[in-house]
């Protein structure tokens, strides 16, 4: 059986080989993250490649730890290149993480633990992936929904995400929710899915068969945009409601996003 981490490698790289082909043309465009452009989205990326891989490397004991200046000293550098450079740049430093994370061996997908640099002890292989690729399916679609309006979260990473999001990644709803925002506390089931949205004290995704109070009738990688801030109405796939003690705006309220 394939681990959930090598799944989630491979759906690091499908993200990867699915922005080559996007065209330069849209690079000073607004993306789907509002304050940025496609290009920044891709200094982003880049700037984010290149950090997730020097805390690879020093975890694995291949180069030292960086210091506590060198994540702005690398954002310094990116966000002063042009939006062509920013573009190029990406497609090198994400190419060298991912093909960094290809080159463990499955013991390894097993044994191998990051910290990312900011969580208090080390994570599995598996979740670190994961964060990247919550991070790179999100801001892929910011820089895709910039020529296709209609775009979603790609097939492959959809049930990964939500497969990581309800279990080793299930702290990051708690991070980016604002449940003060509904009036009452919701269980939210995303239709034709497993998942349920939990919304309170401790917010989360998870599959437990908790009692619904509302549905999210529409596709889970629309379910998973909300929950990061991107299901607003120009993005919203036709037919989508929510019905129970919650409204879709209430929802896009507890969601902000990132």
């Amino acid at each position: 059986m394939t681990t959930l981490a090598a799944r989630t490698i491979a759906a690091l790289r499908a993200e990867h080989d699915g922005l080559l082909a996007f065209t330069a043309e849209h690079l000073t465009d607004t993306s789907g993250a509002s304050d940025w452009t496609v290009a920044q989205v891709f200094s982003h990326l880049g700037s984010g490649a290149e950090i997730a891989l020097a805390a690879f490397r020093a975890e694995l004991g291949e180069a030292e730890k960086p210091g506590p200046d060198f994540n702005q000293s690398v954002w310094d550098r990116w966000n002063a290149l042009s939006p062509d450079a920013q573009a190029a740049g990406w497609r090198e430093s994400d190419n060298r993480f991912v093909a960094a994370l290809e080159a463990l061996t499955p013991e390894q997908h097993e044994t191998v633990q990051i910290n990312p640099g900011f969580l208090p002890q080390p994570i599995p292989l598996a979740s670190f992936a994961g964060l990247r690729l919550n991070e790179v399916a999100h801001h892929s679609w910011d820089i895709r929904v910039a020529a296709d309006p209609a775009a979603g979260l790609t097939a492959e990473s959809t049930p990964l995400l939500a497969e990581h999001l309800s279990g080793g990644l299930s702290f990051l709803l708690g991070f980016i929710a604002k449940p003060d925002a509904l009036t009452e506390p919701a269980v939210v089931e995303v239709a034709g899915s497993p998942y349920r949205v939990v919304i309170g004290d401790d917010t989360r995704l998870t599959t437990d068969a908790t009692p619904a109070t509302a549905t999210f009738d529409g596709p889970l990688e629309a379910a998973l945009r909300l929950l990061s801030g991107r299901l607003g109405p120009d993005h919203t796939p036709a037919g989508l409601q929510v019905t129970g003690n919650v409204t879709l705006d209430q929802l896009r309220t507890a969601f902000p996003g990132f």
